[in-house]
């Protein structure tokens, strides 16, 4: 467990009122200034990607579904048999600190837990101190004229992770899939792609879980698909039946996406936004469509009511 936290500042002659203002990073239990927040190059979270992590929001100070993103990272940990050094009561209270202390509101929240330093090699019983790293920045991630007119995507020839080798409920540090995706997509001119699973099927995009809509009613990728349970994506579903919209969690195929009416995406920080055109096809009237924009008015009511 980590002692009562601590904000550490470090400020040469000469820094003035900048380094005061710096960016507060959590580290292990203590608050640092962002130029002074490191771990070991012996890190295996950096040398091989062992370690799990969740994005989250904040809106007017307020942390938008903190407890199942805790959850989710609880889980993520313990499906690769790694112990977070603190309870998730220390670690909300970390969160919301960290929030404070920066003066964010409307914010970006990412939580980091790696395997810890260790020797070179892939036995984690060689390593310690798993360390616990909490960033709270702003972020923008699409541009704010695309939640109006919407976004045109590709269908990447990467495919998502063998959901027997890496499942994808978990949220490791291993982003490469996605990242040689993401590749793909910004090769083509377009900032996100979908990704298919190994049977062909529709998963979900880069870093956003994918829905359609059909004949008034919403249909999206089931877990087995080789999804991410995103915490937004359940947020829609539930605002979806609110307003007596049909969901149907089910595969989905590229014929499904071409002839949909509707296309948005979902995520914590892409939030919703509309897709008009998928590999060069438009979707629907290639303009968002009324239900997409129904819940985009109904998620923000939602996370700013």
């Amino acid at each position: 467990m980590f002692p009562a936290m601590v904000v550490q500042t470090s400020k040469s002659p000469g820094q003035g009122d900048a380094a005061a203002t710096s960016l507060k990073i959590f580290i292990n239990g203590r608050l640092v200034d962002k130029e002074d927040a490191k771990i070991s190059v012996y890190d295996h979270g950096l040398l091989y990607g062992d370690g799990v992590f969740e994005g989250l929001r904040s809106y007017a100070g307020r942390v938008f579904r903190l407890e199942q993103h805790l959850a989710r990272l609880w889980d993520s940990a313990k499906a690769i048999w790694l112990e977070i050094p603190m309870t998730r009561q220390a670690m909300a209270d970390a969160v919301n600190d960290t929030l404070k202390v920066n003066g964010l509101e409307d914010a970006y929240i990412r939580l980091v837990v790696t395997r810890g330093a260790g020797s070179l090699g892939l036995d984690p019983n060689r390593t310690s101190d798993p360390q616990v790293i909490i960033i709270a920045d702003r972020i923008q991630l699409y541009p704010r004229e695309l939640y109006e007119k919407g976004l045109e995507i590709v269908t990447a020839s990467t495919v998502r992770n063998h959901p027997a080798a890496l499942n994808a409920r978990v949220k490791s540090l291993n982003y490469l899939n996605n990242i040689l995706a993401k590749i793909e997509g910004l090769q083509a001119g377009c900032i996100e792609a979908l990704m298919l699973n190994h049977k062909g099927e529709v998963a979900e995009c880069t870093g956003d879980n994918i829905f359609l809509v059909r004949a008034g009613a919403l249909a999206t990728p089931p877990t087995d698909a080789g999804i991410l349970e995103g915490i937004t994506r359940q947020a829609v579903i539930e605002l979806a039946q609110q307003a007596k919209i049909h969901v149907r969690e089910m595969p989905l195929t590229r014929h499904d996406v071409y002839v949909a009416d509707e296309c948005f995406l979902t995520g914590t920080a892409a939030e919703v936004i509309p897709v008009v055109k998928v590999d060069s096809r438009p979707i629907g009237s290639g303009e968002p469509g009324p239900i997409t924009r129904k819940l985009i008015d109904r998620f923000h009511a939602l996370v700013r009511g």
